[in-house]
């Protein structure tokens, strides 16, 4: 059993497959109906800018910017450089497989079969439960944006305002409930609450205050208040009926929808230019390295998407050509803009005042730049941009489970092709059903971080496959040109080394010898931090030793490092649910995926 956990794929084998039919698992025999080859360079760019900038830029941004300062573009940069290696390591596998499964596929080749599920499982973190938090995210922003019109000619004087129990989870309203209860049991009011929620520091925020009316407004029924997020569910079921109609609507829809964003990005850019003051850019780094690297799950959530590029390999024209330049492209163009971003929204106001959730337009309401009409514009271009990402989103996960289910893993009819659409609809509505149903009732703030844990991950196995298969691609055409690492790596990392000591030394010391928890914690919860830590520094002087001694390709083993050392930044508690994450995977596996696998199934045909 244990040789048959690492059962790989050849590349050979996989294209057979798909060749053979596979992909069409529970069509009429003969029928052949495959998925429609309809996206060229620019639709994957488009597609790609479409993933990525969304509610990572639009919200998240502020509070990396509050953090880290202006300095927050060296993170933004750090974190491309690092998802470069991996689009370059994703772009390498696409070009040799251009199936869809995306890093699936890759560690199905590369490692075998046991590490493939685990991936595939891995996935579905950042997919489907990382779409929840999108369709919840976007009905704050359409909601807040319904309340916010002004059209008297048409009878609408004071904005469309939907009740807040049917635009809030329960969790949030319970949870908000409970705490304005608990301030009035102490003696306070209600009235008193609501007028001091917007002060900094306040004991209820105004969120809280809204989430209690929610709760106490709500119909119920039995006892039991009737609360559900129906914007969510709206927006949910629109994207998956896109999806299931086709990928060509798909494509045209989502390329309308990137156009606005980012003329919307490039007017903020450009009117916002006019505005910067460059005593704001100082002190550059105001919190330190630590501030700056403490934004680590807003800014890589920002650069979330592009690897979904990867699953719809069997709808590109040219996958070989087109697949590795629209990832690049993409992550390139919002690169830039991201960078270029950053520097005009902490030089139009000082990056303390940025802890907002909506940063692109709070800075146009301040003194000096107070430009209201554009906030609407802006609220109008948050919505389109994360409804852009959950149309990718939704794009990716269904095709991830086709492919898993034409290796046995899942059921077949996880496979199965529309015959009139041509794509993959149980999927696709189940894809739907585990976002919508989700979004309607639970608060999943905290996916975020887990959401970026299960990419990172995915992001290391991929490239890992690279240095995996670096042999077996030589002669090839290479999207990952070999550089012998056997000194790069080392003198690099001995440098980088000596200048944390050389630039802080006694923090250096104090981390491995002082355990002593902040105020409110505890020592173990302290320890517990740092366990990450030291795990990547031994990993990173392993990779380090195999670098020098195997003469590893040193674009991949710098994607393997960088991609790690970003997981550290993440804390303890997201390693401790990503892992409980991949052991109920892991069940699945024996219980089901392990017997019904077709490697499984033709080893059996081989002995008997």
């Amino acid at each position: 059993m244990d040789k048959s956990l690492f059962r790989k794929k050849s590349i050979a084998q996989i294209q057979a497959d798909a060749a053979a039919g596979f992909s069409d698992a529970e069509t009429v025999p003969g029928d052949n109906i495959t998925l429609r080859r309809s996206l060229g360079v620019f639709d994957l760019t488009m597609l790609g800018i479409a993933a990525i900038i969304g509610a990572g830029i639009f919200a998240m941004i502020g509070q990396a910017s509050f953090n880290g300062g202006p300095a927050v573009i060296l993170l933004f940069i750090f974190a491309a450089i690092a998802c470069a290696f991996s689009a370059l390591c994703y772009a390498e596998f696409a070009s040799k497989i251009p199936i869809a499964g995306s890093a699936y596929t890759y560690a199905y080749a590369s490692f075998g079969e046991l590490l493939a599920w685990i991936i595939g499982w891995d996935l579905l973190v950042e997919y489907a439960i990382g779409n929840i938090a999108v369709a919840i995210s976007w009905s704050s922003y359409f909601t807040g944006l319904l309340s916010s019109l002004r059209i008297p000619a048409l009878g609408i004087p004071n904005g469309i305002n939907i009740p807040l129990y049917f635009t809030t989870d329960y969790r949030t309203a319970s949870s908000g409930f409970e705490a304005v209860q608990e301030a009035v049991s102490k003696g306070a009011t209600l009235e008193s609450l609501q007028a001091a929620c917007k002060d900094i520091g306040a004991a209820i925020s105004c969120d809280k205050i809204d989430a209690f009316a929610a709760w106490t407004n709500a119909p119920q029924i039995g006892g039991l208040p009737i609360i559900a997020n129906l914007p969510a569910l709206g927006i949910v079921f629109i994207i998956t009926c896109l999806v299931y109609i086709g990928i060509r609507e798909s494509k045209t829809a989502s390329n309308i929808m990137v156009a606005i964003k980012l003329a919307v990005i490039l007017l903020v850019i450009v009117l916002g230019a006019f505005y910067i003051n460059t005593e704001n850019w100082s002190p550059f780094m105001p919190k330190g390295f630590g501030g700056v690297m403490s934004g680590v799950a807003a800014v890589f959530f920002a650069y979330i998407g592009f690897d979904a590029l990867s699953t719809t390999a069997e709808e590109c024209k040219d996958p070989y050509r087109d697949l590795p330049r629209g990832m690049l492209y993409s992550l390139g163009i919002c690169t830039v803009l991201y960078v270029i971003l950053a520097l005009v929204l902490t030089g139009m106001v000082n990056y303390s005042q940025l802890n907002v959730g909506d940063p692109l337009a709070f800075v146009f309401t301040q003194p000096g730049s107070n430009l209201p009409w554009i906030s609407g514009i802006i609220a109008v271009s948050a919505v389109i941009a994360i409804a852009t990402v959950l149309l990718v989103f939704q794009l990716g996960q269904p095709r991830l489970w086709m492919a898993m289910s034409r290796d046995g893993l899942l059921p077949k009819v996880f496979s199965s092709i529309h015959p009139r659409f041509r794509t993959p609809w149980f999927s696709t509505i189940l894809t739907g059903l585990m976002v919508a149903i989700p979004a309607l009732f639970m608060n999943l703030s905290e996916v975020t971080e887990l959401s970026v844990i299960g990419t990172l991950f995915a992001f290391t196995i991929v490239c890992a496959g690279v240095l995996v298969k670096d042999k077996e691609f030589a002669g090839q055409k290479r999207y990952v040109p070999y550089i012998n690492s056997q000194w790069i790596v080392p003198v690099g990392f001995v440098i980088i080394m000596a200048l944390i000591i050389y630039l802080n030394g006694d923090a250096v010391i104090n981390f491995f010898t002082d355990f002593t928890p902040a105020k409110g914690d505890s020592t173990l919860n302290t320890f517990l931090h740092k366990i990450p830590y030291f795990v990547f520094i031994i990993f990173a002087l392993f990779m380090t030793a195999l670098s020098f001694v195997k003469r590893l390709s040193l674009i991949p083993v710098l994607g393997v490092m960088s991609c790690t050392y970003l997981m550290t930044e993440l804390g303890w508690t997201n390693w401790f649910r990503f892992g409980i994450w991949l052991l109920v995977g892991l069940g699945v596996y024996f219980i089901y995926s392990y017997k019904h696998s077709k490697l499984h199934q033709r080893e059996e045909v081989a002995e008997s």
